[in-house]
C-alpha cells in the first residue's frame, strides 16, 4: 500500500516516502528512487493483536454470507485482513492468512459436519484456509505497490481461481461474490461474472485498508482516496443496476413454471435414502395435488414441472414401479416433468446423478448427468486414506460417475439448462448451458443431509447471482427447501417456507434469449485479473531483488528501509 509518509531527518516530508540521505545533503537515495513505494513499512499492530484482528476479519466474512447476509461486512473483512498483513514478512502474513481462513471456513462450512462428522469438516476447513495462507503472503508483497486497492482486488481473484479448481476440481464455497446476492454489486456479475464481483468487493476493501492505515498519521489525501474507492464500489453497483436491469426481451416470451418440493420421510434423518420409495411417493403426491389445483382452476396450467435432485433414488429405467409412478404424475399434470434421479451403473459400484425430462406422451427423453460429482461426498478419492481418517467415508458406498456435455436439455417446451446441486458454484458449468441456448436455468438440489444449517441459503445466494450473471430465470428446487423461483434480476419471486415441509411454487416467468456481456466473455475477465495478479507479484519480487542489489552496490546508503521480502 506504500509506506506511510514520515518526517525526514531534516524535518522535510516527501509524498513518495523518500528521505534525504544521512549526510543531509538533500539528495534522494538513488538506491530507492526507482522504487519509492516498495519499502516494507512497520506493521500497524503487534503480532498478537494482528492474530486477533485476522480472526475477527474472518468472522466478519461469515456474517456477510447467508444466513446472516450482512453484505457490507465483506468490505470490512477484506480491509481488516489487508491491514494486518501490511508491512509484514511473507511468512508471518501467511500465518495470519491461515488464521483468517480458519475463522471463515470453520463456521461457514459447519454444515458439512452434519453429513460427514467433525473430523472431515475440520480437515476441509483447514484445507480451504491454506489458500488464504498463500494469499496473505502475496498480499504482504503486492500491497507495497502504488494503487494498492487494485492489487488487493486481483489477488483475491487469483486465490479464488486456484481454490475453485484444485484439487479434485476445487471447492468454490465462500467466494466473496457469493456474499453479494442481495447487494448492488450483484449487477457487476452481468459484466464479468462472479470473478468480477469478487474483484469489486476486494477493491472496496482495499480502499478501506488504505484509509485505515493512514488514519493514525492523519494523512488526509490517502485517507480521502481510500474512502473514495470504498464508496465508489457500491455506488457503481447501483448505477449498473439502472443500466443493466433486464428489459423485456422482444424475442422471448413468458411461461408458467411449477416447482415441486416433496420433502423426505423424516426430518434431519441422515440416511433418508434408505426409504427412497417414500421420497418418490412424496413428489408424486405433491404433483397430483398440483394437477388437481390446475383442474379446479385454482392454479394456472404450467408448461413445465421441476422436481429436485434425488426425487427418485430408484432407477426408473430398471424399476418398472418407479417408472409407472413418475408416468402417473406426468400424465396427471399433462406437461413434462424434469425428474432428478439416481441411475445405476455403468459399473456394479457406480451411480449417476441425472436429470430426466419426462414427457406425458413419450416418457423419458433428454437427460443430463451431473458433470462435477462432489469428492468425498458423491465419490471417494483416496478411499483407503479417507476411511482411515473417518469411518463416515464408508457412507459413500458407490462412486458417482461424472457426465459430459453442456447441460442443455431440449425436447421440452423450451431449452433448459440443468445444473445439479453444488455445480451452481462453478462458473463454467452454469455458463455452458446458457452459451448452448438455454432460456431457463434449473438448480436441482438435495439439502436434506445438511439439516437446518445455512447451506441451503448459501446455495440460494449463488442461484440469485447466476440469474443476474446470465439474465435468466432460475428455479432452485430442493427436496427439503429452500426452493425458489428467481427472476433474471436476481430477486426471489417465490420461495417455499419452512424446511422439511412439502411445497409447490407456480409462477409466470420470462424466458429470455439475449445474453449478457458476462456470458459472452466467459472466463476472460477471470484470466485477465489473475494474470494481472501474477504480474504484480512478479514485479514486486523483481523490484525487491533489484533494490537489494543496488543497496549492495551502495553500502553507505540507509539500508534499514530497503525492500525486504
Amino acid at each position: 500500500m506504500g509506506a506511510p509518509v514520515r518526517d525526514a531527518p531534516g524535518g522535510s516530508k516527501r509524498l513518495d516516502g523518500s528521505t534525504p540521505n544521512r549526510a543531509g545533503n538533500g539528495r534522494t537515495r538513488d538506491t530507492c528512487e526507482m522504487l519509492p513505494r516498495l519499502r516494507r513499512a512497520e506493521p500497524p499492530v503487534g503480532t498478537r493483536w494482528a492474530a486477533l484482528i485476522a480472526a475477527g476479519a474472518g468472522l466478519l466474512a461469515v456474517l456477510a454470507f447467508p444466513r446472516f447476509g450482512v453484505w457490507p461486512l465483506a468490505f470490512a473483512s477484506v480491509g481488516s485482513f489487508s491491514v494486518v498483513v501490511h508491512g509484514r514478512r511473507a511468512r508471518q502474513a501467511a500465518w495470519l492468512g491461515l488464521v483468517y481462513g480458519a475463522a471463515l471456513f470453520v463456521p461457514l462450512l459447519h454444515w458439512t459436519g452434519v453429513y460427514v462428522g467433525a473430523v472431515p469438516w475440520l480437515i476441509l476447513a483447514a484445507a480451504e484456509a491454506g489458500y488464504f495462507a498463500g494469499m496473505g503472503a502475496v498480499l504482504s508483497i503486492v500491497q507495497r505497490l502504488p494503487f494498492a486497492p487494485v492489487w488487493v482486488g486481483v489477488t483475491w481473484v487469483l486465490e479464488e481461481a486456484v481454490r475453485d479448481r484444485w484439487p479434485f476440481g476445487g471447492f468454490p464455497w465462500g467466494r466473496l461474490a457469493f456474499s453479494q446476492a442481495e447487494s448492488p454489486l450483484r449487477w457487476v456479475a452481468a459484466l464479468g461474472g462472479a470473478p468480477l464481483v469478487t474483484f469489486a468487493v476486494a477493491l472496496g476493501g482495499g480502499g478501506l485498508a488504505v484509509a485505515l492505515l493512514h488514519s493514525r498519521a492523519r494523512e488526509w489525501r490517502p485517507i480521502a482516496l481510500g474512502a473514495a474507492v470504498l464508496a465508489a464500489v457500491p455506488v457503481a453497483g447501483l448505477l449498473l443496476g439502472v443500466v443493466l436491469r433486464p428489459a423485456p426481451d422482444g424475442h422471448g416470451r413468458a411461461t408458467t413454471i411449477a416447482v415441486v418440493q416433496g420433502s423426505v420421510p423424516e426430518r434431519g434423518k441422515l440416511n433418508f435414502e434408505d426409504r427412497p420409495r417414500q421420497v418418490l411417493d412424496n413428489h408424486v403426491a405433491e404433483t397430483l395435488k398440483l394437477a388437481a389445483e390446475v383442474e379446479a382452476g385454482r392454479q394456472p396450467q404450467p408448461s413445465l414441472v421441476v422436481w429436485p435432485e434425488n426425487s427418485s433414488d430408484i432407477d426408473p429405467y430398471t424399476d418398472a414401479d418407479a417408472a409407472a409412478e413418475i408416468t402417473r404424475a406426468v400424465r396427471a399434470v399433462g406437461v413434462p416433468i424434469l425428474v432428478g434421479a439416481i441411475l445405476d451403473g455403468p459399473g456394479p459400484k457406480h451411480d449417476r446423478n441425472v436429470g430426466i425430462l419426462w414427457s406425458p406422451t413419450t416418457g423419458p427423453g433428454a437427460t443430463y448427468t451431473k458433470r462435477h460429482p462432489v469428492p468425498f461426498g458423491e465419490y471417494m478419492p483416496l478411499r483407503g486414506l479417507a476411511t482411515a481418517i473417518s469411518s463416515k467415508a464408508n457412507l459413500v458406498e458407490r462412486d458417482m460417475v461424472a457426465g459430459h456435455g453442456n447441460g442443455l436439455l431440449t425436447g421440452g417446451p423450451f431449452p433448459i439448462g440443468d445444473v445439479i446441486c453444488f455445480e451452481v458454484a462453478y462458473d463454467d458449468l452454469v455458463r455452458s448451458s446458457v452459451e448452448a441456448g438455454a432460456r431457463f436455468l434449473v438448480i436441482q438440489t438435495n439439502n436434506a443431509t445438511f439439516g437446518r444449517t445455512g447451506e441451503t441459503y448459501q446455495q440460494l445466494a449463488m442461484s440469485q447471482l447466476r440469474a443476474v450473471e446470465h439474465a435468466r430465470v432460475v428455479a432452485q428446487v430442493s427436496t427439503t427447501g429452500v426452493s425458489a423461483l428467481i427472476g433474471p434480476d436476481g430477486q426471489v419471486r417465490q420461495r417455499t417456507g419452512a424446511l422439511y415441509t412439502p411445497g409447490i411454487l407456480v409462477a409466470n416467468m420470462p424466458l429470455r434469449t439475449t445474453t449478457t456481456l458476462a456470458t459472452r466473455l466467459g472466463a476472460i475477465p477471470e484470466y485477465v485479473l489473475t494474470g494481472v495478479a501474477v504480474l504484480a507479484l512478479g514485479w514486486s519480487i523483481w523490484s525487491a531483488q533489484a533494490a537489494r542489489r543496488r543497496a549492495a552496490e551502495h553500502p553507505t546508503a540507509d539500508v534499514e528501509e530497503m525492500v525486504t521480502a
